[in-house]
């Protein structure tokens, strides 16, 4: 599959809130079919200025997809379909990043695309033509950064318990326990998880499980893996029963089922 991914780091004072900024440009024919994007905790503004993709839901429902839009975090496998010249520029943010720019409560936007004119009105509009009419990727680039500092004026501080437990849980690749994290840090679970719900629409048992797939898929992806079984052990699951289980509630597929083409554009730049 011939994606041509490139990938760009952000100005060093948006790197507390994005993650990086990536392109995809390709020929409908080497893109599979069908294409499902796995649960990773971040939330992405997706700018096609190619063709769009339509979505097709758990429950058969068939919509397109908007030129621009904010996906929410990703809680299932959400599965896209292109429509024709794949062309995009997408913002990922960090897992808490996207707080400080919207009004809209980041809990009611999971699993769906918001259009920019429902993020930022008639600012989101105007962003959404700047970039699809853009030339390059630098002057993609520097449209949206001029955007996000203008709309960072008035910062929303984010919880010292929650970076601290987003850090705790990337730097143990997922093996996590609420419990014992709320008990060394002194913190009442359930007000952990409010903070932590509010701030990245996730809770913090939900973004560990997320994490710890991703660890699971990159490993598969990049290691000669011989049992299961000793894969599932490794990555904190409770046997393989669990690992298939929790595999299919993020990738709608089965781990032998995850060599297929279904999962190539959202691994696409896990893959060494």
């Amino acid at each position: 599959m011939d994606l041509n991914p490139k990938t760009y780091e952000p100005n060093i004072e948006l790197t507390e809130f994005v993650k990086r900024y990536w392109t995809l440009d390709g020929e409908k024919e080497n893109i599979p079919i069908k294409n499902t994007i796995v649960p990773d905790g971040t939330m992405k503004l997706i700018f096609h200025y190619g063709d769009t993709y339509k979505h097709h839901s758990q429950n058969g429902e068939i919509t397109v997809l908007p030129k621009c839009f904010l996906i929410g975090q990703l809680t299932k496998p959400y599965v896209i379909e292109p429509i024709g010249v794949t062309g995009s520029f997408v913002v990922q943010f960090k897992p808490n990043g996207f707080l400080p720019f919207t009004s809209i409560p980041i809990k009611e936007m999971e699993n769906t695309a918001v259009p920019l004119n429902i993020l930022f009105g008639e600012d989101g509009i105007k962003l959404g033509n700047q970039i699809l009419t853009a030339k390059s990727t630098p002057e993609r680039i520097q449209i949206v950064e001029v955007f996000l500092f203008e709309r960072l004026t008035d910062r929303k501080n984010i919880d010292n318990i929650v970076k601290s437990t987003i850090e705790t849980i990337f730097s143990t690749n997922g093996h996590f326990s609420v419990n014992e994290f709320s008990k060394n840090n002194n913190i009442d679970r359930r007000q952990l998880a409010r903070k932590f719900s509010s701030a990245i629409g996730l809770s913090p048992k939900q973004l560990a499980k997320t994490i710890r797939i991703q660890t699971t898929l990159k490993i598969l992806l990049n290691e000669k893996v011989t049992k299961l079984t000793d894969l599932a052990y490794e990555n904190d699951y409770f046997d393989q029963a669990h690992f298939i289980k929790e595999f299919k509630e993020f990738t709608g597929l089965t781990p032998k089922e995850f060599f297929g083409d279904d999962l190539k554009m959202s691994l696409i730049f896990d893959k060494k």
